[in-house]
């Protein structure tokens, strides 16, 4: 089945190219940072992004949706400096921009499930919501690391993202079921 949906086939090729970025950035952030605990925690972060790239795949696979070479060689291009940005840019950076990339990505995913549902496909709900909530943990890890930097209020202010903005509405202390979801990133 082909999508006839313009918006969704382009946020399919993006978000599985944009996934390969983030997995070489966090690889040279992962690589960057002393702490084991960083370590390792950015690590699994890497490994989510590739699991999601995996994901986003099978979906356009299923729809016939091509890979965009455009998209793979620019995101493979941004990740790769911002995998290498990371030795150089201080400790605060890194995280930051983790996290503020984070935040925007998580309304990729609800956003492509509004999308399939307005196609009537409800068959992905689960697994795009799923996705979703797990960048939502990422961003909220991201956060947490830095929340007490001195820099994160002039950051937040030059760059619209931190303790009181993020680029979505998603509390996962009050989290609404897959089925009550469409609430979350509602273009306005």
């Amino acid at each position: 089945m082909k999508l006839d949906h313009p918006e969704l086939v382009d946020l399919l090729k993006r978000a599985y190219s944009a996934e390969k970025a983030a997995a070489f950035a966090y690889i040279g952030h992962a690589a960057s940072v002393k702490d084991l605990e960083e370590k390792k925690a950015i690590k699994q972060i890497e490994i989510d992004e590739w699991n999601h790239r995996e994901e986003v795949l099978k979906l356009m696979n299923q729809y016939d949706v091509s890979i965009s070479k455009y998209y793979e060689f620019k995101f493979h291009v941004i990740g790769k400096l911002i995998s290498a940005s990371c030795f150089v840019i201080g400790w605060f950076m890194p995280f930051y921009f983790a996290g503020r990339l984070e935040s925007g990505n998580v309304c990729e995913y609800f956003r492509m499930k509004q999308y399939f549902n307005s196609l009537g496909i409800k068959e992905h709900d689960v697994i795009l919501y799923e996705m979703g909530i797990k960048e939502k943990e990422h961003e909220v890890y991201f956060l947490e690391q830095i929340k007490t930097s001195k820099a994160l209020p002039i950051f937040e202010k030059l760059f619209a993202w931190g303790l009181l903005k993020s680029f979505n509405n998603i509390d996962l202390e009050k989290k609404y079921p897959v089925e009550n979801s469409d609430i979350y990133c509602k273009k306005k």
